[in-house]
């Protein structure tokens, strides 16, 4: 298939690395940070089956209610630039914009809020906490602490298209299929397998691009009269830099 240059009815996004700077559970870790970082880094690469390191990292980890609140304010405090104002141009252009993260549901879900997102435009992984908020286990039947869950979410939503997928790692490559095309953003961590198997690579740290891909040119026109002329502005000079090797 042969993506539109421009012109998304639906953008999903992922959400760590991509909305954030920051990946949420290397954020959980303390000092399990280096055993936790290396499975995520596998996961991302796609050297490893998400499925072998979800559970694995949680269990070491045993993430309180407590840290996982405060995962959620550590996601707001490391967005990506221009993340709230593309996600607001898309919206004030009758854009469908939805978040499928392989990361918890609570703090993708203010991640969300942030941006101006219903938690029904979210898909994440449920977690469990005991009276004391000590960690009782995670949404274990849930697509999204599996290899190719985020490909069976997308479709259950039944976007309008065409849809663009925006994310940086191999959960978000390998549910291309899902969409009609898939923006490799790899503004915060760049990963050559990713950024090999996608329709468009960002290299920009904004996400300002993403609005450049999505509008087509009625929603062009209707943007130079806006107060988001600068960052369509911005996001079409990233776009005409084009991807710049490892």
């Amino acid at each position: 298939m042969t993506p539109p240059r421009s012109g998304f009815a639906a953008v999903v996004f992922d959400c760590d690395s991509t909305l954030a700077r920051i990946e949420g559970i290397d954020e959980l870790a303390g000092t399990h940070a280096d055993a936790i970082r290396a499975l995520t880094e596998a996961a991302m690469q796609g050297t490893v089956p998400l499925e072998e390191v979800y559970g694995r990292r949680l269990d070491i980890i045993q993430p309180t209610r407590s840290q996982v609140e405060a995962l959620g304010k550590a996601y707001l405090a490391a967005l990506v630039a221009d993340a709230r104002e593309t996600v607001e141009a898309l919206l004030w252009l009758g854009k469908t914009v939805r978040i499928v993260s392989g990361g918890l549901r609570p703090p993708v879900e203010e991640v969300a809020r942030e941006l101006g997102l219903p938690s029904d435009a979210v898909a994440a992984v449920g977690i469990d906490f005991d009276g004391d908020g000590g960690y009782a286990g995670f949404e274990r039947e849930s697509p999204l602490a599996r290899s190719g869950g985020k490909t069976a979410v997308i479709r259950g939503w039944d976007l309008p298209r065409p849809a663009l997928l925006v994310g940086d790692g191999a959960t978000d490559l390998e549910a291309q299929p899902a969409v009609d095309a898939f923006a490799a953003y790899m503004g915060v961590a760049f990963r050559p397998a990713v950024a090999a198997g996608a329709d468009f690579v960002l290299r920009a740290e904004s996400l300002a691009a993403v609005l450049s891909l999505a509008a087509d040119e009625a929603d062009r026109a209707r943007l130079r009269g806006s107060r988001w002329a600068d960052l369509l502005a911005r996001g079409d000079a990233a776009l005409a830099v084009g991807p710049s090797p490892a």
